[in-house]
């Protein structure tokens, strides 16, 4: 998981891959079948689960709880000091190749999946009428959505903690309020 944290899924190598696991090529193909078979149980295992991230959105007392979790948990996770600087999924984005193509888009799949259940408890909150009628969903989900990926980029650049999570105070005060 750090390997391809740290270089992305392309430019990390099945020697760098084998020789950090201290195992054989064909142990790794054995146990994973190829190279993207390893790195989706990497990034199943860096979320916790297919669907954790999603849950814990669902299960937050309101979306303005969800959101803010979601934005500080990324500005710590950016920026642990035991775990490459970034979001794995950020940092993995893969371009080049075909054969990466189809690793770039389950990472789409997931990125849009952890915006979609935001946009869903924004919903939520907007039909409990705990948001006004008037918040667009999509595009309030979108802005968080959008500063967490941020975030990562500026923790790959070095920004620290602290200036990450002056960034999600930032963004949750656009946050909506009931009429």
């Amino acid at each position: 998981m750090r390997l391809f944290w740290e270089h992305g899924y392309e430019a990390t190598s099945i020697a760098e891959l084998t020789q950090k696991m201290k195992i054989t090529p064909p142990s790794l193909y054995a146990a994973f079948g190829d190279k993207q078979r390893l790195f989706r149980e990497a990034v199943h295992r860096y979320l916790g689960g297919a669907t954790a991230v999603a849950q814990t959105i669902q299960d937050a007392p309101t979306s303005r709880d969800a959101a803010r979790d979601l934005l500080t948990a990324a500005a710590i996770g950016d920026t642990a000091e035991d775990t490459p600087q970034g979001c794995l999924l950020a940092s993995s984005i893969v371009s080049g190749s075909t054969a990466a193509a189809a690793v770039r888009e389950e990472l789409a799949v997931i990125r849009r999946a952890i915006e979609a259940a935001l946009r869903l408890r924004i919903e939520r909150d907007v039909a409990d009428e705990l948001l006004p009628a008037s918040v667009d969903a999509e595009m309030l989900a979108g802005h968080a959505f959008a500063v967490v990926q941020g975030m990562s980029t500026l923790a790959k650049d070095g920004a620290s903690r602290d200036k990450l999570l002056l960034i999600v105070d930032a963004a949750m005060t656009c946050w909506p309020i009931a009429d």
